[in-house]
């Protein structure tokens, strides 16, 4: 496993990071949880993703137990919070009410007394942004955390909270958006942003939900017991990307990954690090062997000519559209929690 700072910050954290999301989604077993947690601390990982939000709240809880005994010292552990985690109207958002009480919550599932990187899940238009970072301050004042980050947020976001945490004297050294070789979208905006403030993305769905594995062909048969076949699973924001026009150039990659030795997933992955901003892509697994194999990209280096061959293939369907980063509303339904 590779290491890199965090952006500029003194935080060094794995260049793949493990992420519950999925691994500990309603449709899976805390055995999985288990098994795939153990296969990431066996290939190096030291970087654990994770929010208050998944799975009803259980991911915390999961990842706390599965992590019992390790030494804390050595683990870095990001959650995150926005999303409804009840039902209450201040049971969500970025209020110094809801921040204040998700912290402790957060805490007592993972079974922990900080975490090292607290991260607002969404901005919250709905309330002053001084009184969000007022409240994550805190936080970090109150060693709850080490650092702040951010996901999703636009770079016009991050440039005014950059600006009041430098106020607030506190350390806001991250952001978490999705970012593929399919999803470009930070690379116009966030990534040029972030490299200039000294923060660093830990990029979620580096395989586009698995479709730059190669294992969803076109005309529509998916294989059975995947993330397309189980609508507990993220099937959602997998659906955009299982167009015959997209799936037919994902294939086209096969041979550039076969020539370097490499899966398909493995330089998807590898393709991802080598974006300077990239500090680490968080990854999940539904069998510990995914993470094994995965595991592997963190030290791959594709030349100029691998990443232009790829750029040829993917280009045509590529997002790369700034407008298309999330910035949804603490009362929009697809946060709500059932």
């Amino acid at each position: 496993m590779n290491f890199r700072h965090l952006g500029r910050s003194g935080l060094i954290v794995s260049r793949l990071a493990y992420g519950n999301w999925l691994t500990r989604s309603s449709s899976r077993s805390e055995e999985t949880e288990l098994a795939c947690v153990r296969a990431a601390l066996d290939a190096g990982i030291t970087t654990f993703d994770t929010a208050d939000v998944y799975a009803g709240s259980q991911a915390e809880e999961s990842l706390g137990r599965a992590l019992k005994g390790e030494r804390r010292e050595g683990l870095e552990i990001l959650t995150k919070v926005f999303a409804p985690t009840g039902p209450g109207r201040n049971d969500m958002g970025l209020s110094r009410k809801h921040i204040r009480e998700s912290i402790d919550n957060s805490l007592r599932r993972l079974g922990m007394d900080h975490v090292d990187v607290y991260q607002a899940h969404r901005f919250d238009p709905s309330t002053p942004l001084e009184e969000t970072m007022a409240a994550l301050a805190d936080v970090v004042h109150a060693g709850k955390a080490h650092y702040i980050g951010v996901s999703e947020w636009t770079a016009e976001q991050i440039r005014r909270g950059h600006a009041l945490a430098g106020e607030l004297r506190i350390p806001f050294i991250s952001n978490q958006p999705q970012y593929s070789a399919l999803w470009r979208v930070p690379e116009v905006e966030v990534m040029p942003l972030c490299e200039e403030l000294g923060m660093g993305q830990i990029v979620w769905s580096p395989l586009a939900q698995g479709v730059l594995t190669g294992k969803y062909l076109p005309g529509g048969q998916w294989p059975e017991g995947s993330r397309a076949t189980d609508s507990n699973d993220g099937s959602e924001v997998l659906a955009p990307w299982l167009t015959d026009e997209v799936l037919h150039r994902v294939q086209r990659l096969h041979p550039i990954a076969a020539d370097l030795g490499l899966t398909l997933a493995q330089l998807s992955l590898a393709w991802v690090l080598q974006h300077p901003n990239v500090s680490a892509a968080v990854i999940g697994a539904s069998r510990p062997e995914q993470i094994t194999d995965n595991a592997k990209a963190a030290g791959v280096t594709l030349d100029a000519e691998v990443l232009s061959a790829i750029d040829a293939v993917l280009d045509p369907v590529v997002s790369r559209d700034p407008a298309a980063t999330t910035d949804s509303s603490p009362t929009d339904p697809a946060w709500r929690v059932g």
